[in-house]
């Protein structure tokens, strides 16, 4: 889409390139100082074309995140004989053997063609850097995302989210290019369409907005938010038509409303949550920046494959993008005074259940406290450590899902002594504090972090009031946190 070549006006002279609206010039001579007005002209084929973007992109990436989440429930079911869902979160039934041998396989066969991928053909770039104008080419790229998705589906611990932002952001550089949009458009149109595939595969299209304006374009304004968000919701409703609308997770066990003491329990919460998150952000960035680029890469994949499968044998709920290890910290159901109830199909779906403990009257908190501390400690501690391993050994993937599981086992390890003081509070609603806190820390992006976890748990609304306030503090405690220890380090290096 051209602009009109003989008007000035405010994008050409900034590189923001946000606003709705263009702002001419026009010069008019008072007779006496010679001063200008400025008038506004709305560029209504600029909304226009936005416009389409946002309907006809959006309803292209719902189909496509519908299309991979039945992808991964079909690795699911061919690879570990199940399929994860509200009834059984995690390959608990399958058989450990299977366990083993299904991420073991999962990872070898993606090892090989990555390999092949990355250094035969042209490198997919990220998502952030196709946003910044690099180029993401077509096949290549579709292959990247059916890779990333069959690993999780295997048993890989790892997030699924990149794939459906790296297909988001690959059809909108080609929607650019058939309707010749600017480069300053096609900078919004890419953010807000990889956006627009975390807000389908999930349905959780005010997360996906605020992917989309907080991290990738980091400008919130009016524009980019009511693009950001239109995009979300258009892709959240198609897929769900494909998919169907499902509660990622189960929050049943969460007490009636907020307390006084949930409030306190929050402050405490997400200060430890800031500095667990901060740690895995830089876990995840070393892993990162230390992949294998060569022939390495076509053992340590397999390698990682192994190793998780080893501990899988032990802690199925390991294995795949988080979603077990979450439910096992959200499922956490004491009998007490906080008024939760756990009905007998979610009891009967609960990970504890299915480890052998029974949940579904409530575990005395003094008969199972050490049992249950030291179960979340050690999924806690697994999955932190498997997550960075299956990133160090070259695999593809995201955080959020790993970052959620690792708050919620958080949040359900700090409310176990907790609840011996204040026994009106439950552990689910600190479970849910803590995913929030610590995907906050971990992704420095406190909104998107915040509504993440209230979309995917489909929490009351008054519950925003203490994760807010948890999320504020692990946010500012984390930032401080990183901030130093750059300086520190920038510090050493001089």
């Amino acid at each position: 889409m051209r602009q009109d070549t003989n008007r000035k006006t405010t994008s050409e002279i900034t590189d923001s390139g946000t606003t709705a609206t263009n702002t001419a010039t026009v010069h008019t001579n008072d007779g006496t100082n010679g001063k200008a007005t400025a008038g506004t002209v709305t560029d209504w084929k600029r909304i226009g074309w936005l416009t389409a973007a946002v309907i006809v992109l959006g309803a292209v990436i719902g189909v496509g995140a519908g299309l991979l989440t039945l992808l991964l429930y079909g690795v699911e079911h061919v690879m570990l004989g199940y399929i994860e869902g509200s009834s059984m979160p995690g390959p608990f039934i399958v058989p450990g053997w299977r366990r083993a041998v299904s991420v073991t396989v999962g990872l070898s066969i993606a090892a090989v063609i990555w390999y092949l991928l990355r250094t035969k053909t042209t490198t997919v770039p990220s998502v952030k850097k196709a946003v910044d104008g690099e180029r993401m080419p077509w096949w290549q790229t579709l292959l990247h995302v059916v890779l990333q998705i069959f690993i999780v589906g295997s048993g890989a611990s790892i997030g699924r989210e990149v794939a459906p932002r790296e297909l988001g952001a690959m059809l909108a550089q080609r929607f650019c290019d058939i309707f010749h949009l600017q480069d300053l458009d096609r900078r919004l149109v890419v953010a807000v369409a990889a956006g627009a595939g975390l807000g389908g595969v999930y349905d959780a299209p005010l997360a996906g907005m605020f992917f989309a304006v907080e991290i990738l374009l980091a400008d919130i304004t009016v524009e980019n938010v009511a693009f950001g968000l239109g995009s979300s919701a258009v892709a959240a409703f198609v897929a769900t038509l494909i998919k169907g609308h499902h509660t990622f997770y189960d929050i049943t066990a969460m007490q009636p409303g907020e307390t006084p003491t949930l409030m306190l329990f929050a402050l405490l919460c997400g200060a430890v949550c800031g500095v667990a998150g901060a740690l895995f952000r830089k876990g995840s960035q070393w892993a990162e920046s230390h992949k294998p680029t060569g022939k390495a890469l076509m053992w340590q994949m397999p390698l990682a494959g192994v190793i998780t499968g080893a501990v899988a044998l032990w802690v199925p709920q390991v294995m795949g993008n988080g979603r077990a290890d979450a439910q096992l910290g959200f499922s956490t159901f004491i009998g007490n005074d906080s008024g939760a109830v756990l009905s007998t199909s979610s009891a009967g779906a609960s990970p504890w259940n299915l480890l052998g403990f029974d949940m579904s009257i409530g575990g005395d908190l003094r008969q199972y406290f050490w049992p249950m501390l030291g179960l979340l400690a050690v999924s806690f501690a697994a999955k932190a450590i498997v997550t960075l391993l299956t990133i160090r050994s070259g695999a593809s993937g995201g955080v959020l899902q790993p970052g959620i599981a690792l708050g919620t086992t958080m949040g359900a390890m700090l409310a176990l002594p907790w609840l011996l003081v204040c026994p009106i509070d439950s552990v689910t609603a600190c479970a849910l504090i803590g995913a929030a806190a610590l995907l906050s820390a971990s992704q420095q992006a406190p909104l998107m972090a915040m509504c993440l976890v209230m979309e995917l748990t489909e929490a009351p609304i008054t519950f925003f009031v203490p994760v807010g306030m948890a999320v504020a503090v692990s946010a500012f405690t984390s930032h401080w946190l990183l901030e130093r220890w750059s300086n520190t380090r920038r510090g050493q290096r001089q």
